[in-house]
């Protein structure tokens, strides 16, 4: 397997053609994984909001915590409930089903300051848009993933996670398999498409503007949802 960074791909802007970018600059095969940030997507498609045009409630000044609650106002609006809150932190559950913090909001990495970032409306659509325009320009068959970082409860430190696909499986079902010395698996499936994206992170950095890795040499072509790697209802144990 490897894993390269698609360098030189300049400061994306709301309406820019990513897979362009990603045709001119990388020799796609058959097969392979183009994972690309989150914060990508959504600046191209203009999930991106100034902090001027924000007016805050009541609640996000409760919550602000000393901090801007403009902020706050902005993961209100892009969450459906509050899982936990210890002012100025927030983690809530988006539209999408994401348990995280902040509604993935988020000032890194902004077009400029001031603003703030915001998950891709249907970041599966977006992987497919994407997918569907390299195949156009390359003639290629290649899977997306739409990745973007995570914290883990009770673990320090985040990491990439799925947060759209398109072209891959994203989670591998051992059920029934047997191991080296006979025993039948139960309950063991993997996240697939959360360990691509967080092995394509080590290459594309947080600091280094690289949005895009090209994966290569995994067999894992598919048509699922990164949906189908949140937990539902009713398995969560801690809802």
């Amino acid at each position: 397997m490897s894993i390269v960074a698609v360098e030189g791909i300049q400061e994306l802007e709301e309406g820019d053609d990513l897979a362009a970018f990603v045709a001119e600059r990388a020799e796609l095969e058959d097969g392979d994984v183009v994972v690309v940030a989150q914060k990508a997507v959504s600046k191209i498609e203009g999930r991106v909001v100034r902090l001027d045009d924000v007016v805050p409630s009541e609640r996000a000044r409760e919550l602000a915590g000393g901090t801007d609650p403009r902020r706050l106002e902005v993961i209100l609006q892009e969450s459906v409930r509050l899982v936990r809150t210890r002012p100025p932190l927030v983690i809530s559950e988006t539209r999408h089903g994401f348990v995280c913090a902040s509604a993935g909001v988020d000032q890194s990495n902004a077009p400029e300051a001031g603003m703030l970032v915001l998950l891709p409306v249907d970041p599966d659509a977006s992987a497919a848009r994407l997918r569907d325009g390299l195949r156009e320009r390359t003639g290629r068959f290649v899977g997306v993933i739409v990745a973007d970082s995570f914290g883990r409860a009770w673990r320090q430190g985040t990491t990439d996670v799925a947060v759209g696909a398109a072209g891959v499986r994203v989670l591998l079902d051992l059920h029934g398999e047997r191991d080296r010395v006979g025993y039948e698996l139960h309950a063991t499936v993997i996240a697939l498409a959360d360990e691509i994206a967080g092995a394509a992170q080590l290459v594309m950095g947080k600091l280094d503007g690289v949005p895009v890795a090209v994966v290569r040499g995994l067999d894992v072509a598919g048509e699922e949802s990164a949906r189908d790697l949140v937990m539902p209802a009713d398995r969560d144990l801690f809802r």
